[in-house]
Order: C-alpha cells, then sequence, then structure tokens
C-alpha cells in the first residue's frame, strides 16, 4: 500500500466556491466519502436549484476548495448562517447569551447538511492524500475566512470522532450529544434482529405488525429505477402534510423532491404504505455504501403503529436484506431506543471567535460532556436489545 501523498505547499492553492455549479461534478464527486450521501453533488444541487438554500432561506452556501496543481484533493462545505433552524445542534441558548450581552451572533458559518441530523465526514479529503495535513490546511483556511468575515463562530455539526479530534488539536470545542442508531448484527432476516430483543418488546412489535396487517395495509420498498413519479408526488404529500401539523412550514420544497427524482433516484430508498391500492403514508431515506439515512416521514390518515413499520421496521428489514451495517433513522428517539436502536454518541465541534464567548462556552461543554456519557451508558444498560446491554455498542471517544 502506497504511503499518502504530502501537501506541497508551493503547488496548492484554495478557490471558495458560492455555488456546487461552480466545482465540475465528476470531479467533486471523485472525493467523496463511501457510505455518506449528503454531500454528494446531485444532493447539494437539489437543494440549490430548488430554492431550499441559498440567499433568503438562512442558508448560503460556500464550498472551500483545496487543489494542488489544479486537482481538487479537499472540501468543506459551509453555510453562512442568519438563523439555527434546520441544524439539530441547538445552540439558542449560545444566541441569547449573545444577545444578552449586547453581541451579535448571527451571521455565523455552519458545516453540515441543511435539515439533515447524519453524522458523516465534514472534512472531504481524497483517499490517497494525507488526511491530516489536508484536513488542518482546510480548518486553518476556514478560520481565516470567517475571521475576516467577523463572522461569530464556526460550528461543525454531526462529525465524525477522528474529525473532532482534529478540530480540537485546531482549537475547537468539542460538543457530545447523543442519537439512536440501529446496528447490523450480522442478522439473518427481521425475525432473528427480532430474537436479539427481549421477549416483551420482542411480542409487542409482533402484534403491532400484525395489528397493520389485520387493517389491510401493505408496505413496500421502492429504490432506483423502481421509484416512479407517482411515488414522489405521495412522498411529498406526506411530507407536507407532517410538515404542517409539526413545524407550521416545510423545509424543502416540491421542485426539490422533483431533482431528487430527476438526478438522485440511484440513492433513493422509499418505503410507502397502502390499502387497498391507495398510498396512506410513507418514507424517504438515502442509502449509501453500507449506510442507510431515514429522513422524512407522513401520512394522509392516522393508523396505529404506521409510523413505526414505515420509519423503523421495513427498513430495518430492507438493511438486513442487503448488507447495510447502520440505519440511522434521525432526529429524537425515544421510540427508537424501545424498538432495537441504541444511544450512540453524536459529535460536534464550535469555535467562537469572542475570546470570553469560547471560555465561556468551554465550561459549560466540559460539565455537559460527563452527563452526557452517563446518559448514554445508562440508556444501553437497560436496552431491549441485548448487544447494547452487553456492552457492544460504539465506544464513546
Amino acid at each position: 500500500m502506497k504511503a499518502p501523498k504530502k501537501l506541497s505547499k508551493k503547488s496548492t492553492a484554495f478557490q471558495i466556491c458560492h455555488s456546487i455549479t461552480e466545482v465540475e461534478k465528476k470531479e467533486y464527486d471523485s472525493i467523496q466519502p463511501d457510505n455518506n450521501p449528503f454531500f454528494e453533488f446531485n444532493f447539494l444541487f437539489a437543494l440549490e436549484k430548488s430554492g431550499c438554500i441559498g440567499p433568503g432561506t438562512g442558508w448560503e452556501p460556500r464550498h472551500l476548495l483545496l487543489r494542488e496543481e489544479g486537482r481538487l484533493i479537499g472540501a468543506v462545505t459551509f453555510y453562512l448562517k442568519t438563523d439555527s433552524y434546520g441544524e439539530y445542534i441547538f445552540d439558542w441558548e449560545w444566541a441569547r447569551a449573545y444577545q444578552d450581552a449586547g453581541l451579535s451572533y448571527y451571521p455565523k458559518a455552519v458545516v453540515g447538511v441543511p435539515f439533515t441530523p447524519a453524522t458523516g465526514p465534514r472534512i472531504i479529503v481524497r483517499k490517497d492524500y494525507d488526511y491530516e495535513t489536508c484536513g488542518r490546511a482546510l480548518i486553518e483556511k476556514l478560520v481565516e475566512i470567517c475571521s475576516i468575515k467577523s463572522l461569530s463562530s464556526i460550528h461543525f455539526l454531526f462529525v465524525t470522532a477522528k474529525e473532532q479530534e482534529l478540530l480540537s488539536d485546531c482549537g475547537f470545542l468539542p460538543r457530545l450529544t447523543h442519537q439512536y442508531h440501529w446496528h447490523n448484527s450480522d442478522y439473518l432476516c427481521f425475525d432473528n434482529f427480532l430474537g436479539d430483543l427481549r421477549s416483551g418488546r420482542r411480542k409487542q412489535i409482533k402484534k403491532e405488525k400484525r395489528r397493520l396487517g389485520d387493517l389491510g395495509i401493505e408496505v413496500s420498498v421502492f429504490e432506483k429505477e423502481q421509484i416512479r413519479r407517482e411515488h414522489i408526488d405521495c412522498i411529498w404529500e406526506f411530507y407536507v402534510n407532517t410538515s404542517s401539523r409539526k413545524w407550521g412550514s416545510a423545509y424543502l420544497n416540491r421542485k426539490f423532491f422533483d431533482l431528487l427524482f430527476e438526478t438522485y433516484r440511484e440513492k433513493t430508498v422509499l418505503v410507502i404504505a397502502r390499502i387497498d391500492g391507495r398510498p396512506v403514508g410513507g418514507t424517504i431515506n438515502f442509502r449509501k455504501g453500507d449506510k442507510l439515512y431515514g429522513r422524512y416521514w407522513g401520512c394522509s390518515v392516522e393508523v396505529p403503529y404506521l409510523h413505526f413499520e414505515c420509519c423503523y421496521y421495513k427498513p430495518i428489514e430492507f438493511a438486513i436484506s442487503n448488507g447495510i451495517n447502520v440505519f440511522e433513522a434521525g432526529a429524537q428517539g425515544e421510540h427508537k431506543f424501545l424498538r432495537g436502536f441504541e444511544a450512540v454518541a453524536v459529535y460536534s465541534s464550535h469555535l467562537f471567535f469572542n475570546p470570553g464567548a469560547q471560555s465561556s462556552i468551554d465550561n459549560f461543554l466540559r460539565g455537559e460532556r460527563p452527563y452526557m456519557r452517563s446518559l448514554i451508558s445508562e440508556y444501553n444498560k437497560h436496552s431491549p436489545l441485548k448487544r447494547a446491554r452487553g456492552g457492544k455498542s460504539e465506544k464513546i471517544v
């Protein structure tokens, strides 16, 4: 195996793009990781082209590119933010503290995927280049850019443990929160997975699935070329119904869903439930490599347990059948925990240009981390899942 290539400072250059369309698609996708679909060209293009992000949305994209002799070797996509909506690592209290101190918290810089609480690499480096030197160069340039722009802070959201370590070395404050993820323990089928749960929980899930069968509900999975325009029509309707009930307004628009159909079906997995052939609920998920990401759920009629079937059970069946190792079903999660999802650490990193804020928030995070570690541990000790109770969950860094 060849040693990773080192950066040659004489032949490296940085580039800032205000749109993903300023980068050549094939070149940009060539440096993307194997199991994270959310920084691929077509996904970012759909967000931009649809107007879900951009001027006036609170999410203004910037793509920081690192090149060596013209070749793209690294990238960090960040956003100029004028609020904290759609981030899922909550910093409203920090914003309020800034306001109380007579300081401006916005605009800030956020490195993450809009409206998508999914863990994955945020500092993208070509596989044949040294990660640490390239990553450090990108971080230092990002800090320089944001300092010049007089932003209050930089926030890397849902980073990997490896990235958080590098960011800490560069002066960022590490934060620990948690989510619930499903892990595949070499299950052969869904019943095999159920056998890993406590008997009471196993019986409850079987009861829920049986109830849906008694109601005549059929739940199907569609992926890639199986997805048709009418499927997208259904998912859009469900998404709007749920958004209007929960949040009052939707982050995404119809054009975004249409662009997914046109350019991103290869990574899309839909779950759709029907009664007598009529669609009544479903979810949209994304798959890449050995990971599946559940995103948006909705329904047109209220049916007991339908949410669990579409959001958890059917995607788990799909994951087992397709050799997927991890299923991330989004934020929140008491229902997930009770249905075989493990409590796992979620990492983020934060840098504040105001020294007083950096010091105060550092003290807060130092106190928060032990609590979060204990919380994750306690959840898994009482998990209905044997794997989690047996200490086989992901280790907290």
